[in-house]
């Protein structure tokens, strides 16, 4: 199917807040390869003027509505396709994130493109969505021939580390390894014990004569001399024996490393060269290579799937066919992956580890609204004083707000804290609540009672407890979530459940109400993770409910729904045991 391109004209009418547009039966959406009309449109539509920001937005109405229209297409298609996306069937299920771009084609008309990541059902293009960038999976293509010729050499490895002569050598190197010790173990002890025996022989010579007695010490030293030889001999023929099976084993080695670093070779140069073959527009049909766009980042090499996700994909279409954006909304398909939080339909960002750079260049020159993770926290919250002492400070956070100065914002518990204790040697926070969490912070005033209050958290000896309405009900009434986490490298600050480098988290939780579809729970986290208590909450290993307004693991809200209410800790100089409260806000 081959798709042209108009280069870079762009329409931008003149038009009034509400314009008309006309709807289009069903049986018309799939026009222009990709250009997918509305099936239905309110009268009076009102455009936005400008794009959300990709990493964190709300979807537009008209991105929304695109999205179901879109949803209704999938489901029609799921069955051609035979992808299994665990709706019906969980095992070796795969989900997949869509997304719509809102657009204005040259005969200004309103429509839609659909894109998704990566691969669908083996295949990168699918009719009525957007082509990928670069298509790796055409037939005859490097990539399809370099993929073959690396596949050759995984079957060449699997084939030698399978030949049963390997397998016959692995096992006598096995077998040998474990009779050399046997034997001489058991040679030893024979040893010992027939020392044994000549220090009984040299102790029962009061009737020798002094010829007699010289006779049995040289006698009873050879035996101790011969012993040692035997010993040693025994050594050397296991050694030559293992030296032989080594020398076998070293003819498989020496082939199995030359395959692996071949295979390794050809597999880098291939990602390069695929690094290559991906170039990006934007609206002013300037193109920047991936690798041009990564070199300016601190991650110089583009992480793996970098320039498969939706986003770029929608825009790079857009641009290539002179189509006007005005909202991009991208939506999770199918069952979750099991590390991370997905849920079926939902809307989510882009992803910030390979998009975020990529799409600075695809977007320069629209107007995008400003990154509101930037915005200045309402400086009208107040920091409130729950404790103080001449070593202690205790504050209710209000939600929104940072505990520590950010890379842009400065406004921040410690810098308050420092405006209001000027003449304190600190005041150092002792631990950190995420900026949408509200709750109890404690400071120290000195050096000295921070690394003893540190300590504390740090041996789990402070016991925490957080307030949290979660979106579900739970049906259990307690228990104890326990599985590790960490960062997303591609998404940060997401975190995810990994059990091969991820972190121990452990968090007890109570329910304590059951209202309107909402849970009311208790939380004790043991560890101190970061978004330990959000994702313990949303991910199907631990409540699967997550906390309401969570606006990377849940849905958006007019806040998260998680405060720090209670925290218990010894006084880093009197002893005593502390119980600081802020009063529960929802």
């Amino acid at each position: 199917m081959k798709r042209g391109s108009t280069g870079p004209l762009f329409f931008y009418p003149k038009r009034s807040k509400a314009t008309t547009f006309v709807a289009c039966p069903m049986n018309s959406t799939l026009t222009d390869d990709c250009f997918i009309r509305f099936t239905q449109l309110k009268d009076d539509i009102v455009l936005p003027d400008t794009l959300g920001y990709p990493f964190y937005y709300t979807p537009h109405p008209l991105a929304i509505q695109a999205a179901h229209q879109l949803q209704e297409i999938i489901q029609e298609k799921s069955i051609e396709w035979q992808h299994n996306f665990g709706l019906i069937n969980e095992e070796n299920a795969i989900g997949k994130m869509f997304g719509v771009l809102v657009v204005q084609n040259q005969q200004q008309e309103l429509g839609f493109l659909a894109g998704f990541s990566g691969k669908l059902a083996d295949k990168n293009d699918h009719f009525g969505f957007v082509p990928p960038v670069f298509d790796m999976l055409t037939t005859n293509s490097h990539f399809r021939k370099e993929e073959q010729e690396i596949h050759k050499i995984t079957l060449e490895l699997e084939s030698i580390l399978e030949d049963p002569a390997l397998i016959a050598l692995q096992e006598k190197i096995t077998l040998l390894k474990e009779k050399h010790h046997e034997t001489i173990f058991e040679t030893k002890q024979q040893i010992k014990r027939n020392k044994q025996e000549r220090d009984a022989k040299r102790k029962s010579v009061e009737t020798f004569t002094q010829t007699e007695f010289k006779a049995l010490s040289e006698q009873l030293a050879n035996e101790s001399k011969q012993e040692q030889l035997a010993l040693k001999h025994l050594n050397k023929q296991f050694s030559l024996e293992r030296e032989q099976l080594a020398n076998e084993w070293e003819t498989y080695q020496t082939k199995l490393t030359f395959l692996k670093e071949e295979r390794k070779s050809r597999s880098a140069k291939l990602q390069q060269h695929l690094f290559e073959q991906y170039t990006f527009l934007n609206k002013n049909s300037q193109s920047r290579s991936l690798l041009s766009i990564f070199s300016d980042k601190e991650l110089t090499t583009p992480p793996a799937g970098a320039g498969e996700c939706t986003a770029p994909k929608l825009f790079q279409y857009a641009f290539e066919k002179g189509y006007k954006p005005f909202a991009l909304a991208e939506f999770w398909w199918g069952k979750s992956p099991a590390s991370e939080i997905r849920v079926h339909r939902q809307f989510y960002p882009a992803c910030r580890g390979k998009c975020e750079p990529i799409l600075a260049h695809m977007l320069e020159g629209l107007p995008i609204e400003p990154n509101p993770m930037l915005e200045l926290p309402d400086s009208s919250k107040e920091l409130i004083l729950l404790h103080e002492d001449d070593q202690v400070i205790a504050v209710n956070k209000p939600n929104e707000l940072l505990s520590v100065p950010g890379k842009y914002i400065k406004d921040s518990v410690q810098e308050r804290l420092k405006t209001m204790f000027p003449d304190s040697e600190g005041p150092f926070l002792v631990h950190r609540l995420d900026m949408s969490t509200s709750g109890v912070l404690i400071a120290a005033k000195t050096m000295d009672a921070y690394r003893k209050l540190q300590r504390q958290f740090i041996k789990h000896h402070v016991r925490k407890r957080y307030i949290a309405l979660l979106e579900g009900e739970l049906e259990h009434n307690a228990g104890c979530i326990n599985f590790p986490i960490r960062v997303n490298l591609d998404d940060r600050p997401r975190q995810l459940a990994c059990f091969t480098h991820g972190k121990e988290a452990t968090t007890k939780w109570i329910k304590r109400e059951v209202k309107n579809g909402l849970t009311r729970v208790e939380f004790e986290p043991i560890t101190g993770r970061t978004h330990q208590l959000r994702v313990h909450s949303a991910h199907k290993l631990g409540l699967n409910c997550p906390i309401k307004g969570d606006d990377l693991y849940g849905k958006k809200a007019d806040r998260l729904y998680l405060h720090a209410h209670q925290l218990t800790f010894t006084h880093p100089v009197n002893q005593q045991k502390i119980t600081v409260t802020a009063p529960i806000p929802f």
